[in-house]
């Protein structure tokens, strides 16, 4: 099962949040059965500037649960998540879709 996620960050913060995937935030989700799929930034304004998009995967609704309890109690991540926003927050808002894919997806 699939999980869309957009997330839009403050005016100049689009940089910082993605520090905090790219340095931290990947591969505690791995740490939590969460599986990286593939991560986006629109080509066009003005979401190219706040909006990172991004699919991670999980067994089911029932373990995706499960997998964002983990992460948010996770230590580690309290840690990063306060050290990168000790200049104000880096994200605005979220929007989470979760998705199956149709009998016909090359994507499974």
């Amino acid at each position: 099962m699939f999980e869309l996620r957009t997330y839009t960050a403050p005016e100049g913060k689009l940089g910082d949040l993605d520090k905090r995937f790219r340095d931290h935030t990947m591969r505690i989700f791995k740490k939590h059965g969460m599986e990286s799929v593939a991560y986006w930034h629109p080509q066009d304004a003005p979401d190219s500037q706040n909006t990172l998009i991004y699919v991670i995967s999980h067994q089911n609704r029932e373990q995706a649960k499960k997998n964002w309890a983990e992460f948010g109690a996770d230590p580690e991540w309290q840690k990063v998540s306060t050290e990168s926003q000790v200049n104000g927050r880096i994200v605005s808002k979220v929007v989470s879709v979760f998705m199956d894919t149709t009998d016909y997806s090359p994507l499974k």
